[in-house]
């Protein structure tokens, strides 16, 4: 059974925000599917990468557009937008986390969950 958020499963709110993060050229987009995971606290986590705290800034605002546009859904929580390094964006059942590349390096989160039904989409 998928969870649902508001109006959409988390699987094509993932599919909504992989669209805005590449709408602003983010890099390294993968998909951690924490379904089948006793204690995760979402279905899935999205992660990108973005050469810049600029770049990591527009992704962050293009994936709430587009979240906001195609499933009428606002972040329940969002975080990091002070540093710019690693932006969090709660969407409850699925929880994205754009990072500059040397802070995704460091945190290491698909090695955290390497449980996780990973998918990695292509750059464009």
């Amino acid at each position: 059974m998928v969870k649902k958020t508001n109006h959409v499963s988390a699987e094509i709110l993932s599919k909504y925000i992989v669209k805005g993060i590449q709408e602003k050229k983010g890099v390294d987009i993968v998909i951690l599917d924490l379904k089948h995971i006793g204690n995760a606290i979402a279905d899935y986590f999205v992660l990108c990468t973005g050469t810049s705290d600029t770049q990591v800034d527009a992704i962050s605002d293009s994936i709430e557009k587009e979240v906001l546009i195609s499933a009428k859904e606002k972040p329940w929580h969002r975080e990091g937008f002070e540093n710019k390094e690693w932006i969090l964006l709660d969407y409850v059942n699925v929880v994205v986390h754009v990072f500059r590349k040397n802070v995704r390096s460091f945190y290491g989160l698909e090695e955290l969950w390497g449980d996780a039904v990973i998918t990695r989409i292509e750059d464009q």
